[in-house]
């Protein structure tokens, strides 16, 4: 897996890249993101992952799929990610 950027959008929200790890919960998927961070003090680079809860609307992402999310209000306790496109199906 390659380094996913952070975008900024215009609007300041934060937008991620990532691969779909779940959707099993109703309009609700599993983001895994990964970034590379070089460290401070051994300047080796450190992959990172996150795993962002996201709201899937018509539900058409699935398992593999890789997606970009954008930041927005809270949806409901963990969720406040919202999917924009899916980038790319899983093969």
């Amino acid at each position: 897996m390659a380094e996913e950027s952070v975008n900024t959008v215009k609007s300041g929200k934060k937008e991620f890249v990532g691969i779909v790890k779940s959707d099993k919960m109703n309009k609700s998927i599993v983001v895994t993101v990964e970034t590379t961070t070089l460290h401070p003090l051994y300047k080796k680079y450190v992959r990172q992952v996150k795993k962002l809860k996201a709201h899937d609307e018509a539900n058409d992402a699935k398992v593999g799929d890789r997606v970009r999310v954008i930041e927005c209000r809270p949806v409901s306790k963990e969720k406040c990610w919202n999917l924009v496109e899916i980038v790319e199906r899983a093969r």
